[in-house]
């Protein structure tokens, strides 16, 4: 799920240092946050995470002042493709996400590493159905802009079952395996825009 999510950009630096933490927003025309899985052994089918919002507060100089908060509305904020209304109210029932009692999905930012400042990694907490575990993202700094714009892709690789008896109890005919994959751009947030 990030999910997932763009939320990897604090774990690397950049060129240009920035002395605090500057507020940036998601560019959701150019931000893709999605999982995947495989179905029956046949195929890797993914759903899209599409109405999501938090903090981005970003150190480049200094990644651990950095701090990543962000919920995911999970009720309809998510698009399977085909058969969607069906999907969204299987991953709504109390076999999958429980949204009745647990609407979002939310993940938290809890330490960031990078050795080149275009490559690295974060950890965080990821909470589902009420159960909180730990995921780690791979980060690469696609590019950024003189004007502050950031590029990212984030992938990690999460279990269902970590999640218990919630997320994970419907093994069904899906992989306990699921890859979190985020392709996001980022601009200062206007406050902060020079």
């Amino acid at each position: 799920m990030k999910f997932f999510t763009a939320t990897a950009i604090a774990a690397l630096t950049a060129t240009a240092a920035l002395a605090d933490p500057v507020e940036y927003v998601f560019d959701k025309s150019h931000t893709e946050i999605s999982a995947s899985w495989v179905h029956q052994g046949l195929s890797r089918q993914s759903m899209q995470f599409t109405d999501y919002d938090g903090t981005l507060m970003l150190d480049f100089d200094t990644p651990s002042n950095s701090t990543i908060d962000i919920s995911f509305n999970l009720i309809d904020g998510i698009w399977p493709g085909a058969h969607h209304d069906r999907f969204i109210a299987h991953l709504n029932s109390d076999e999958i996400f429980n949204t009745a009692e647990f609407p979002t999905a939310h993940f938290v930012a809890t330490g960031f590493e990078t050795e080149d400042g275009e490559t690295g990694t974060m950890t965080g907490d990821l909470t589902l159905a009420g159960t909180t575990v730990p995921v780690t993202l791979d980060v690469t700094l696609n590019r950024l802009r003189e004007d502050g714009t950031a590029g990212f892709t984030a992938t990690g690789t999460v279990m269902r079952s970590d999640w218990g008896p919630t997320v994970g109890i419907y093994a069904g005919p899906i992989s306990d395996e699921v890859i979190i994959t985020i392709n996001t751009e980022l601009d200062v947030a206007p406050d902060d825009a020079e």
